[in-house]
């Protein structure tokens, strides 16, 4: 609760994954704005010593239940904010606590596009421009 009340913060994104199917068929799928714009999902943050003379600031993203688009692959998604809110969110000075809380809303479906991707998502050793290029079998999310 305190974080909420004065921890907030945004975390700025191109897009992010979900995935379909199970094993070795699971596909990647790159969730992003059509236009190409960042997406700003909103976040709490700590500040925390892992060691007695070391600080770490670590972040989580706040999910919802999902839109439409989202359910049929996952059952919640990240909070995406408006730029509209974004200041608002922000604002540590804000004490409108159930104001803030109405924003943690699924996305509008047209703000999201779903792109199949390449595999390559699939390993934390692959982070190259070749993960967002599209699958190469089609994938049907409807």
């Amino acid at each position: 609760h305190e974080a909420f009340a004065r921890r907030r913060c945004i975390v700025p994104a191109d897009g992010f994954f979900e995935w379909t199917g199970s094993g070795a068929a699971r596909q990647p799928i790159w969730f992003h704005r059509p236009d190409g714009r960042l997406i700003y999902f909103a976040g709490l943050y700590e500040s925390w010593r892992p060691q007695p003379d070391q600080w770490q600031r670590t972040f989580t993203i706040i999910t919802t239940t999902p839109n439409d688009l989202l359910s049929r692959v996952h059952n919640r998604m990240p909070v995406i904010l408006d730029e509209s809110v974004v200041d608002d969110w922000l604002n540590p000075r804000s004490e409108d606590l159930d104001a803030l809380s109405k924003l943690l809303v699924p996305a509008p479906e047209p703000l999201l596009m779903p792109t199949p991707v390449s595999q390559r998502v699939n390993s934390v050793k692959n982070d190259d421009p070749a993960c967002l290029q599209p699958a190469e079998t089609p994938v049907r999310l409807l």
